[in-house]
């Protein structure tokens, strides 16, 4: 049997929400072992002077536990 936790994490981006999941999974995987799957809960973008200059992803992250 299994046993797996959910964590949440906040990650950004200057290009777009695709390279900001990537960053936030690449971040996560290189202290969590185990991670299974990450959900993209929320989207946000951060404007200045009418312009897009930050995107920001909320991410679910799923890992198992080891034993």
């Amino acid at each position: 049997m299994s046993v797996a936790r959910v964590t949440e994490i906040i990650a950004s981006s200057t290009t777009g929400f695709d390279d900001a999941v990537q960053k936030g999974v690449a971040r996560a995987t290189s202290t969590l072992d185990g991670v299974k799957a990450a959900w993209v809960q929320d989207h946000k973008v951060v404007i200045e002077d009418n312009k897009i200059v930050e995107w920001r992803v909320n991410l679910k992250l799923t890992f198992v536990l080891r034993d």
